[in-house]
């Protein structure tokens, strides 16, 4: 049997047999991380997929998740290894008699001694290798981005005290950004590039369908329509941050859980807060609700 990713074709129908429903663009471009073994670099708004990717990805090719949550001020020991100190301690003090300090600096520093973290983890990996995920780089600051290039650029690490790990096979790296700041070329260098937009409504009422599918065809296309019509003009300027993906699948989920059957301004007002996050925004929406309505 063929595996899901040998064509381009392929792996649209088997992202979409997991539940993510892709433009071609996307896929060829996994395709070709894959392909030419090379990290992809993922940039759009928040809730457009981009996580959700890496998930449908492990699922379809059968390989295990891994997922490096960035954030300010992120150390490399999070991302890579660390020392079990109080296991080389224990160890320390049973060699203490009887070993040499060069023997016992070997004995200590030693692979079972190491926390593995997620990018260690990707590398030791078994074949066919794993999905590594790092979430929300631009989240980081520019040291630890320099501390990725080796990673990135060569599917390797150097541990000071064992030498440089090399990827059993190598994994299928994904970075997400959401533009809270612009990455360092030599990271981008190093990736293939996709930029994740709103996705068109005929894609995002097949999304919507596919993961809410208690959902009634009436209810998953209101909502569809009426997030689609948030973010055009002229009413996405009178929000902070149009709602994404994720949000149409919460409100859809929400929906169904109240029983609803048609929107109307009153159930749209309760549920506002899934939509959008911030206060402003939900106070926006009430003056618009009747021209966002009309095309219901």
């Amino acid at each position: 049997m063929p595996a899901p990713h040998s064509t381009i074709d392929d792996l649209t129908r088997a992202l979409e047999g997991a539940g993510y429903h892709a433009t071609r663009q996307l896929v060829t471009a996994v395709f070709l991380a894959m392909r030419l073994q090379r990290p992809l670099l993922l940039e759009g708004e928040p809730g457009v997929g981009k996580t959700e990717l890496a998930k449908a990805l492990a699922q379809v090719l059968g390989r295990p998740l891994l997922r490096l949550q960035c954030y300010d001020g992120m150390e490399q020991r999070e991302a890579l290894y660390e020392w079990n100190h109080a296991a080389q301690l224990l160890r320390m003090r049973a060699a203490q008699a009887s070993a040499a300090p060069d023997e016992m600096e070997r004995e200590i520093y030693q692979a079972r001694y190491l926390i593995r973290r997620p990018l260690l983890q990707a590398l030791e990996a078994p074949a066919p290798g794993a999905v590594l995920l790092i979430d929300e780089v631009d989240r980081a600051d520019e040291p630890f981005e320099a501390f990725l290039l080796e990673y990135l650029g060569e599917y390797q690490v150097s541990i000071p005290e064992l030498g440089t790990v090399r990827a059993v096979a190598a994994p299928l790296t994904l970075l997400t950004s959401n533009r809270t700041r612009d990455l360092n070329d030599a990271v981008k260098r190093r990736c293939l590039y996709q930029w994740l937009d709103y996705p068109e409504r005929e894609r995002e009422l097949a999304i919507v369908r596919s993961q809410v599918p208690e959902a009634s065809t009436a209810l998953t296309e209101q909502v569809t329509q009426f997030v689609s019509r948030l973010r055009s003009q002229p009413f996405a300027n009178a929000f902070q941050r149009s709602p994404g993906i994720a949000e149409s699948v919460e409100w859809a989920k929400a929906l169904v859980a109240l029983d609803t059957l048609t929107l109307d301004p009153e159930v749209i007002q309760d549920t506002a807060g899934i939509l959008f996050k911030q206060r402003e925004d939900v106070a926006a929406l009430q003056p618009l609700m009747d021209q966002l309505l009309e095309v219901q």
